[in-house]
């Protein structure tokens, strides 16, 4: 794969690489119009085909939040178009590497070293890049380690990414600006949270230790002396992601063991921690030579606080349904029914969410799930496609939380239907009350 050399950095870099993207998008439009005229039947493919790789190959240079907002929507398959979705997970798992000096120059400015200096071994070719920082080999007293390095001007260049990445998320998910506001400033939150590596070693020590009980889970060990703002150091696991495991054809019963960790990984979290993994998309997790699931990244951590966990997990996990007084009073601390909502839009909202939460749970009302069902997702994905295109829908609606829970579970039962996996939902069980 070839390396980047220089990464735009400054606003005045960046913003121009956008207004660029921006004309060659234009021009494709231009140019499936003009084809258009002479074949009225012409599809979209090829158009999506093409908006696809600029934006990514845009997105793929400025990297950061730029990048990390192609990875979070290749994992929301019902609001892209398939081009879309096939070409942002390339972020999930490959985006070019940067070259040699500026791995170095980080390095020099965190350390006052260079890798050389610092670890035994060190190579300077990445084996993993994606959209926050990338991944080298090291080596350290007779230890394999993998050091993770954040691209420059990352962290500094987060809220002005997002401003600039506005007009291409507007017309790609057809939101409400308010909407929009909404999901860009709660991604923001995170964003600098994940650019924050002494934070995130913090939580990875933290999470590793809360999870060590788990079966079939294993953990890193991290060394904050050898990391900084910048740069984390932890134990190379040697695994293999998603999609190279599934290429080796395993059997059902591994897949299943694996599936089980990772819903146990999960779940722990979300009910015994309430605080959550938020990420999980298959880049951050690898299969181990001896079947076990191997979490390698805590950058995007979620708290859950108390007044969303428990309405929320009691209409998941609990027949709270069947007291409608009581969901519709759920529903309100959930802003998803608000105080100026008249007696129909109540009944039409109260009726559009039990529907909506009841496919969404479906999981977590029996003592196992079976993942490999199509005809869940397909439900699942119509549903949130029927509920995009009604004007009710259009204003904002629901706490700033539902963005990364919805995120976690999805992503989750995303993984778990790419590995066609049955596993017991009722290993960790929500801790709620069913009145509000």
């Amino acid at each position: 794969m070839r390396t980047q050399e220089t990464m735009p950095t400054t606003k005045v870099e960046r913003s121009a690489k956008f207004v660029k993207t921006g004309f060659q998008i234009g021009g494709n439009y231009i140019k499936h119009y003009s084809k258009k005229i002479f074949n009225p039947e012409l599809s979209r493919d090829e158009l999506n085909e093409d908006n696809a790789s600029d934006i990514y190959n845009s997105l793929s240079e400025l990297k950061g939040s730029a990048l990390k907002i192609a990875q979070m929507l290749s994992m929301d398959k019902n609001i892209l178009p398939r081009a879309y979705v096939d070409k942002f997970t390339q972020s999930q798992y490959n985006a070019p590497p940067l070259s040699g000096p500026l791995i170095v120059r980080t390095f020099t400015k965190s350390f006052g070293k260079t890798p050389e200096k610092i670890f035994d071994k060190f190579n300077i070719k990445s084996t993993h890049a994606a959209s926050i920082g990338q991944v080298h080999e090291a080596e350290l007293d007779g230890k394999k380690l993998a050091v993770k390095i954040q691209y420059p001007g990352v962290g500094d260049s987060i809220s002005s990414d997002l401003k600039l990445v506005k007009p291409f998320a507007f017309r790609l998910l057809g939101m409400s600006e308010k909407d929009l506001n909404i999901y860009i400033k709660e991604v923001e939150e995170r964003l600098l949270e994940e650019t924050d590596y002494e934070r995130e070693v913090r939580s990875s020590i933290e999470f590793a230790e809360a999870c060590k009980n788990l079966d079939n889970v294993v953990f890193p060990n991290y060394y904050p002396a050898l990391s900084s703002n910048r740069i984390i150091t932890m134990d190379w696991i040697e695994g293999m992601h998603l999609k190279e495991f599934l290429k080796t054809n395993p059997s059902q019963e591994l897949k299943n063991k694996i599936g089980q960790a990772l819903w146990d990984f999960y779940n722990f979290q979300q009910h015994e921690l309430r605080k959550v993994h938020a990420d999980p998309h298959p880049g951050n997790f690898l299969i181990t030579k001896d079947e076990k699931l191997g979490a390698i990244d805590f950058g995007c951590i979620k708290e859950m606080p108390d007044d969303f966990y428990e309405p929320f997990f009691s209409l998941t996990s609990t027949d709270l349904f069947e007291d409608k007084e009581q969901t519709i009073k759920a529903f309100r601390k959930l802003e998803m029914i608000l105080p100026n909502d008249t007696p129909s839009q109540i009944e039409f909202y109260y009726t559009a969410y039990k529907e909506m939460i009841s496919l969404f749970a479906k999981p977590y009302i029996t003592p196992t799930f079976d993942f490999s069902q199509n005809e869940f997702f397909e439900a699942l994905y119509s549903y949130g496609e029927k509920i995009a295109k009604m004007p009710e829908f259009k204003q904002a609606r629901g706490v700033k939380h539902f963005i990364y829970i919805n995120r976690t579970n999805f992503g989750l039962y995303n993984i778990l239907n790419e590995l066609k996996a049955t596993v017991k939902t009722d290993t960790f069980k929500p801790h709620v009350s069913k009145s509000f």
